[in-house]
């Protein structure tokens, strides 16, 4: 099953009992599996599912000998649906459940002078000219000690409400909880789609006039804003690709939103479509979302490939659905853990790194964004 919680007419849904599941188990089944799904979309049919980060990476021929495949995992699985369904039930099941989860802590899967190796590397390749920005993370593990998936995901909602969650259990792979608060695109049946870049992370206080000022501070700073312009610049021109000239426009630019445990920094572009949506086409020209990988996205997503030593899987991919008059929505997957059948947790976290950044600076800001699977604000 897929929970969705911005399902259709904006509430949450849940697809079951799939008419039948495309997986891409290796990199030369990713733009079959698309096509196959564009296919039954084409035939009337709902689809909602993910894609992994190296999905992205099968796409692009420069980017697949670069490949680092998921152990267990496959790179892409989606389900084909008759339609969506009210996911009151799951959500009153989760909520009752939250109160039994234990979680051991997260620990970091590389140590903070393993970081600045790769992040000094890193440092030397933005000064030769070669990438803007470029995302770097790594991986941490902790462990479900009791409880359930469904309970876990109702314990992490409890914590911070966000717009774009997800829970996936399609029976292949680990379950996926994904309490991400970004936008990676919208579709309505019109063929409008919007995107909204998340770029820009702060954390919050538990003093109202201390906490006012890290957000006014975040809206104010210069790093942060070249940061989320440079994505705002990608991703306009990905969408461009696919959409008719001159509909291509930045509506909404800097704004703060304010989380349950940080402040992140926004911004909204929109396009027309030139033509009926494809997901081959959409993933082609968009995906893996630029806020994630860096500028300009190919550099980047080679120095990432370079520089990080495991897969990201699901973690910067996307989970979302489509329906057959063309309306979509598929989240940034951030905020993002795997759940492994011996109760292994997985979570990634992580940051875009310019030249004027610093490693123990986004080492720290890298470890804010783990709070949202904090034992301590969960299990409580």
């Amino acid at each position: 099953m897929i929970l969705v919680e911005n399902g259709p007419e904006g509430r949450p849904a849940i697809f079951r009992d799939a008419d039948r599941l495309i997986l891409a188990e290796t990199p030369d089944e990713v733009l079959p599996a698309l096509e196959e799904l564009d296919r039954a979309h084409a035939e009337g049919a709902w689809i909602a599912g993910w894609a992994g980060y190296e999905a992205g990476m099968a796409l692009e021929s420069r980017l697949r000998p670069l490949l680092r495949q998921p152990q267990d995992e496959p790179l892409l699985a989606f389900g084909v649906y008759r339609q969506p369904l009210s996911a009151r039930e799951f959500h009153t099941q989760a909520d009752a459940q939250a109160a039994g989860v234990r979680i051991a802590p997260f620990q970091p899967l590389i140590g903070q002078q393993e970081y600045r190796a790769s992040f000094a590397r890193l440092a030397d390749y933005i000064a030769q000219g070669d990438c803007y920005q470029v995302n770097l993370t790594f991986p941490m593990q902790g462990q479900l000690l009791q409880g359930s998936a469904a309970g876990l995901y109702g314990a992490l909602a409890r914590v911070q409400p966000v717009g774009h969650g997800a829970f996936v259990d399609l029976g292949r792979g680990p379950a996926i909880l994904s309490r991400s608060p970004e936008l990676f695109f919208a579709l309505d049946a019109d063929g409008m789609i919007e995107t909204r870049p998340m770029k820009g992370t702060a954390p919050r206080d538990p003093d109202p006039a201390r906490d006012h000022a890290l957000a006014r501070a975040l809206a104010a700073d210069e790093k942060t804003r070249a940061e989320n312009l440079m994505i705002v610049d990608l991703l306009r021109n990905d969408i461009a690709r696919i959409a008719r000239v001159g509909s291509v426009r930045v509506t909404e630019l800097f704004h703060v939103q304010t989380l349950r445990t940080v402040h992140q920094m926004t911004s909204r572009i929109i396009g027309q479509l030139s033509e009926r949506p494809r997901l081959s086409a959409l993933m082609q020209a968009l995906f893996p979302c630029g806020s994630v990988t860096g500028a300009p996205k190919i550099r980047a997503m080679e120095i990432i490939a370079e520089l990080e030593p495991h897969a990201r899987s699901v973690y910067c991919g996307s989970i979302g659905w489509m329906a057959p008059d063309g309306r979509a929505a598929f989240n940034v997957a951030i905020r993002t853990l795997r759940l492994f059948d011996d109760g292994r947790l997985m979570v990634n976290v992580g940051g875009g790194v310019i030249h004027d950044s610093t490693a123990d600076g986004e080492w720290e800001e890298a470890l804010w964004k783990a709070r949202f699977a904090d034992p301590a604000r969960i299990c409580g």
